[in-house]
């Protein structure tokens, strides 16, 4: 089958279009004909090795998987003998393993139906950055306020929807090229960043990918706002944004604020939850920009760039 492979760690250059056995589903694996994946931040960690620490389970001096990838849309293929929430021909979305490839494993507990009014292309933004989005949200109420920085990207975009959903009023914050984008999603007020300073007071706030000092941010939430910390490409080579992450879990037990970076973790409660609001029409993926297979190379460097506005997503069948 053809797949993006990679054989050791480095920039987008690294990946190239190869070929490479069909991988055969265990018993309690799914094997998915992937029609789309979609391309995050996770990928490029992996493609790059980096932060160091990441390797322990990367792969100490080559990545463990030579195929990269984990959003996945597609339809059933095959299923291992103890699965029995799949049967071939289902149309299925959510993470797998090795997605920038024609087929793809994956475990039944990080697969869910696809939402029926997303195409593949649309389904394969979701599953990654919208449980992100989910656990950083958490519950809003009508009224309260909230800042999304970074609201332009893939998870801010659903950060925004599911904050809008909520009753919030958002304020996103986001490059000029990004401000259409963050109001078409409800946004109530946008903050350019390449021309103004955040200011005002907010109930929470959602920092995506960021590398705002946690005092400047704190500074900005009411008293007992919360703030949430989700990626951030900052903190040198050994941990990256493992530092600042650990920092708040230190700060969080001495303050009234609630302080956290959450974990997201793709699991079929969380794609359904996904898929439901999907479908009543209150969440939509923005997919900013899509490539073929072998200009995933290409997918990875924009991403890297934060130039592309919404979720960029690679078409593979």
């Amino acid at each position: 089958m053809r797949a993006i492979v990679q054989d050791e760690y480095g920039p987008p250059h690294m990946l190239s279009l190869g070929e490479v056995p069909i991988p055969t589903p265990g018993a309690d694996e799914v094997l998915i004909r992937v029609h789309a994946a979609g391309v995050d931040y996770g990928v490029w960690h992996v493609m790059t090795g980096l932060p160091l620490i990441g390797r322990l389970g990367f792969g100490l001096r080559r990545p463990r998987n030579r195929v990269p990838g984990m959003d996945v849309a597609g339809v059933v293929e095959s299923v291992g003998a103890k699965v029995t929430a799949f049967r071939p021909g289902d149309e299925v979305y959510g993470a797998a393993t090795g997605t920038y490839a024609q087929f793809a494993l994956a475990r039944p507990g990080k697969l869910a139906r696809k939402p029926v009014n997303l195409s593949f292309i649309e389904a394969a933004a979701v599953p990654v950055s919208g449980v992100t989005a989910l656990r950083a949200v958490g519950q809003v109420t009508a009224g309260e306020k909230v800042l999304v920085i970074g609201a332009g990207g893939g998870v801010g975009s659903f950060a925004t929807q599911l904050a809008v959903a909520g009753g919030a009023h958002v304020t996103a914050v986001c490059s000029t090229a990004k401000a259409d984008l963050a109001r078409s999603l409800g946004a109530q007020a946008v903050i350019d960043y390449t021309r103004e300073p955040l200011t005002g007071t907010y109930d929470l706030i959602i920092d995506i990918a960021g590398n705002r000092p946690l005092a400047m941010l704190r500074g900005l939430l009411t008293e007992r706002g919360r703030l949430a910390i989700v990626g951030g490409e900052g903190g040198g080579r050994w941990f990256g944004a493992l530092g600042r992450a650990l920092a708040v879990r230190l700060i969080t037990p001495f303050t009234r604020r609630r302080l956290q970076a959450p974990i997201a973790l793709t699991r079929t409660a969380d794609l359904d939850t996904l898929r439901d609001l999907i479908e009543a029409g209150t969440v939509r993926p923005a997919v900013g920009r899509t490539y073929t297979l072998a200009e995933a190379p290409t997918a990875v460097g924009d991403l890297a760039a934060g130039n592309a506005p919404g979720k960029l997503v690679i078409t593979v069948d």
